[in-house]
Parts: structure tokens; C-alpha cells; sequence
């Protein structure tokens, strides 16, 4: 039998309210505290799941947090029902399961792992790992086993941007992907590149990144040996999250639209790697998205 997990969260940086919404998707969340998260979307999709039937309660449990704030720590524990709350992080070794370093800010990602690294506890590393393979590296070197590292783009399980059968077999051969997604390069690039190179097995080996940057957008051209992808980062610039599959005889557009859903698939998908009930997402393929990511930005 599978056993639940005792988790703690790593916390916050600018922009990125994980730490709210996977501890809810663990614990459930009071409503009135979480009307005060700094990230309207996340009581907005919260509001629409029925707890305790759509949480992961029964895989784990969030019993620990660290932010470098100590009120922000107090009033995530507060919305997502979280029992202790710690002034270093490292007071969770020991003490926890495994650990969320749910931080997207990825050149503070391997001083905030390596507590844990050292200590042969399994962390979840949210996107991206790493901003270049170097770096990547750097922190799957000091793993104390394999796999006790996970790291992912949630949206590589979204359901949604699936193509079914029927589909493939209407546009056949798929021969390039366009995406486009707003924000950042360094924090959100990923969320199109990751589902891509997943979507694309027969994709090949990768030939040639090539991208071009304005104070506005980021857009990024991806050629591997069977196919090709054309990517944009918007900044500033509101535009949905979206994929095309171009294929041989046709064309189709999937939208992205449930992020509780993703996020809920993948860290159950890392709490049964914890747990040995699943495998790990290929560490090469992890790996080409870095290199892709960190080609992209240049």
C-alpha cells in the first residue's frame, strides 16, 4: 500500500503563487483566508474543484512550509491549512517525506534544494529545473539516488492538449507545432516547450535553436530532425495559451484551460515516484528541454 506522504513547501518567489495552490491540492484550503491570496486565479479554480473529493489528501499532506517571509509563510499555512510553519528550511529535514520546492526563480533552485539533495529527500523542483544544462547538472550531480528529483511543466499533463486518434489520423504526419504563451522567456517558455517535446516522440534528434528578442516578445524557431516548432513569449502582451499541430493533410488548435487539473496530475505523478508506483519523466528528455530553453534565450 502506498503510503502518505508527510511534504513540505519550499516558498515563494515574484509572481508565482504555488505554494498556495499544491499545498491546497494536498489539504484543501480555507476559503475565506485564500480570498486574500495575492493571486486571484487561484481561489477562482479552487472555488470550482469539490474538496474533499478533488484533493490529494489520501497521497500526502502538507505539514511544513518555508517562505523567505515569515508572514507570507504564516498566511499560506492559514489558506491551505498547513500545521507548522518554519523560520529555515532546513528545519524540514527530518521531519518531512519529501519536499515542493515550489519556487519558480531557477538560479535560486540548487541553494534551496541542496538541504534536501544532501539529506536523500525526494524533491519536486518546479519549472524550470534549471536555466541551462550546466546548471541542470549541477544539481541532478548531487542527487544521493536516482530519480529522487522531479521536475516538470504541469502543463505536460494537460489533458486538454491531447490530440486523440481520430485526430492524428485526420492532419496525419505531424511535420511542426506553433504555441504561444505570455510572460516571461525564463519562466514560462517552458510551459509551451515542455508540452510540445512530450506531444512529439518521433520528433528526432535535435538539430537547431534559433530566437529573436525585443523589448516586447520573445519568439524562438526549434528544428529537430522530423519536425520543426515556432514558439512566442508575449510579455506583457495578454494572448491564451494555445497549441497548433500542423500535420500533412491538416491543421489543429488545442487551448490550454485547466490548470488545477495539471497540477493535480503532476504531483501525483511525483507522489507515486516517491513512492515507486511510477516511473520518473525521462531525464533526457528533461534535459533537452533545458537545452532548448537555454538556447532559446539567447
Amino acid at each position: 500500500m502506498a503510503k502518505k506522504l508527510k511534504i513540505g513547501v519550499v516558498g515563494m518567489s515574484d509572481g508565482n503563487g504555488h505554494p498556495y495552490s499544491w499545498s491546497a491540492i494536498f489539504n484543501g484550503f480555507d476559503k475565506e483566508k485564500m480570498e486574500d491570496c495575492p493571486f486571484p486565479a487561484i481561489p477562482e479554480y479552487l472555488a470550482k474543484q469539490k474538496f474533499p473529493e478533488a484533493s490529494l489528501g489520501n497521497f500526502g499532506k502538507v505539514t511544513h512550509i518555508w517562505t523567505q517571509d515569515i508572514a507570507t509563510s504564516k498566511h499560506i499555512a492559514a489558506a491551505a491549512k498547513i500545521e507548522i510553519v518554519v523560520e529555515n528550511l532546513e528545519d524540514m529535514v527530518g521531519e518531512v517525506d519529501a519536499v515542493l520546492l515550489a519556487r519558480d526563480d531557477a538560479e535560486n533552485h540548487y541553494k534551496m534544494a541542496l538541504p534536501f539533495l544532501k539529506s536523500g529527500i525526494p524533491i519536486f523542483i518546479d519549472k524550470p529545473l534549471a536555466l541551462s544544462v550546466f546548471e541542470a547538472n549541477k544539481i541532478l550531480d548531487v542527487q544521493q539516488f536516482e530519480d529522487q528529483v522531479f521536475s516538470c511543466s504541469s502543463i505536460r499533463f494537460a489533458e486538454e492538449l491531447n490530440l486523440t486518434d481520430q485526430e492524428k489520423d485526420s492532419i496525419g504526419e505531424i511535420v511542426h507545432v506553433e504555441a504561444a504563451i505570455p510572460k516571461k522567456w525564463d519562466t514560462y517558455a517552458i510551459h509551451l516547450i515542455e508540452p510540445i517535446v512530450s506531444r512529439l516522440p518521433e520528433r528526432g534528434e535535435l538539430l537547431n535553436v534559433k530566437s529573436i528578442h525585443n523589448q516586447h516578445l520573445s519568439s524562438c524557431m526549434i528544428e529537430w530532425k522530423n519536425t520543426t516548432a515556432y514558439i512566442k513569449v508575449t510579455g506583457n502582451i495578454p494572448i491564451p495559451i494555445k497549441l497548433s499541430f500542423y500535420g500533412l493533410k491538416g491543421v489543429i488548435e488545442k487551448d490550454f484551460r485547466d490548470s488545477y487539473a495539471c497540477f493535480k496530475s503532476s504531483l501525483k505523478k511525483f507522489v507515486n515516484l516517491v513512492n515507486g508506483i511510477e516511473s520518473n519523466i525521462n531525464r533526457e528528455e528533461t534535459l533537452e528541454i533545458i537545452q532548448i530553453l537555454e538556447k532559446g534565450k539567447r
